[in-house]
């Protein structure tokens, strides 16, 4: 198939439905790219099918497959199809640059389904419109079009555990040296714990994880969980004194919840316009619904023998924790954690809010964080 391209001055009819909308389930994923542009073409009058019953299929983070109905007596006349694709947020704004003049993607007439793939004019996690119309490439090279199909809606996937087996190949690579750790330790206000206390039962309860971290992440707005860090500073093997999420810390020792039943996934790698790396990692105890939403979604990492976070047995029964140097590591551990399983204490550094990472969004100009499909 001719890779879709971006048409400029190709006139056509305005789609008279334009506006009706209709809702498409989302099932799987697959695509094409973009080889060249269009001509300015012109447009003659011919009876051309309209595409009806629109389906959209293989649905990806950066790929779909689409497929329509049409008239098969009229299908020899038919050279291209013009696929109108906006954002769905956009779909109620004036879709002409010019007048008469959409932005569409063109390709050449191929069986159905046809397979539309490219991360630059696709994002994962996105909702999109689109609408077809039918193209006849005349002798003279101007196009015969038809009227336009009625518009359907579907929304982009996650990354895929392929996708987030990319990123924790590049996290890898700067992960660094393995320093040895103790506790695991979550900073929040007093207010926070005083409410676990009186409310919760003197638990802190795992909840939705926020949008910080890749757009594509299979772990924003899904996975519940409880947020824990784990780095120290490299000359005292403490955790650091100061933190951006409160002046009060619970610490816990990591036995407790990394424990030989402990299984450990790899969830994102970012940045935040900063020089700083943050990789996400999930504990989640075996068969724990935790456990359930990783296992088919996240790479599942060795936790004696990988670059990030490990627990090792020696010969003398004793078990080490060590953490990568070289990136923060944001551990979410996805069942609730007993207060009297650990302690709480004021911290005696600052509360360094610009290093808050809740809702932070991913750099997208990363060359070390980001792969090649939408961010």
């Amino acid at each position: 198939m001719e890779a879709a391209s971006l048409a400029h001055g190709v006139a056509s009819p305005v789609n008279p439905r334009e506006g009706m909308t209709k809702n498409v389930s989302l099932e799987s994923l697959q695509l094409c790219e973009r080889d060249g542009k269009a001509e300015d073409p012109g447009v003659v009058v011919m009876e051309l099918p309209v595409a009806r019953n629109i389906k959209i299929s293989n649905i990806t983070c950066d790929s779909f497959k689409i497929c329509w109905e049409m008239d098969p007596h009229t299908t020899e006349k038919i050279t291209h199809y013009f696929i109108d694709l906006n954002k769905k947020e956009n779909k109620n704004s004036n879709k002409f640059k010019h007048k008469d003049v959409p932005t569409k993607l063109v390709a050449k007439a191929v069986p159905l389904p046809m397979t539309v793939r490219g991360h630059w004019f696709l994002s994962p996690r996105t909702e999109y419109t689109v609408a077809v119309q039918i193209a006849s490439k005349q002798m003279d090279g101007d196009y015969a079009v038809s009227e336009w199909s009625d518009i359907v809606e579907f929304c982009t996937a996650d990354y895929s555990s392929v996708h987030l087996t990319q990123l924790l190949q590049k996290a890898e690579v700067i992960a660094g040296r393995m320093l040895k750790f103790s506790v695991f330790y979550r900073n929040q206000n007093e207010e926070y714990f005083q409410h676990c206390r009186d409310v919760l039962g003197s638990r802190m309860m795992p909840s939705v994880k926020d949008n910080s971290g890749s757009h594509g992440s299979p772990l924003s707005g899904k996975l519940e969980g409880i947020f824990f860090s784990c780095n120290t500073e490299f000359n005292t093997g403490q955790p650091p004194h100061d933190s951006p999420y409160g002046r009060f810390r619970f610490q816990i020792p990591a036995e407790v919840l990394f424990t030989p039943d402990t299984r450990l996934y790899f969830g994102d790698f970012y940045c935040m316009y900063t020089a700083y790396h943050y990789v996400i990692l999930v504990l989640a105890p075996r068969g724990s619904r935790g456990d359930l939403y990783c296992r088919d979604r996240l790479p599942e990492l060795d936790v004696t023998n990988n670059r990030f976070l490990t627990r090792v047995c020696g010969e003398d029964g004793r078990v080490v924790f060590q953490h990568a140097q070289d990136v923060i590591l944001e551990l979410i551990y996805t069942e609730p954690v007993q207060l009297a399983q650990g302690a709480v204490s004021q911290i005696s550094g600052h509360q360094l809010m610009s290093l808050s990472t809740v809702n932070a969004k991913k750099d997208p100009s990363c060359k070390t964080c980001n792969i090649s499909v939408g961010r």
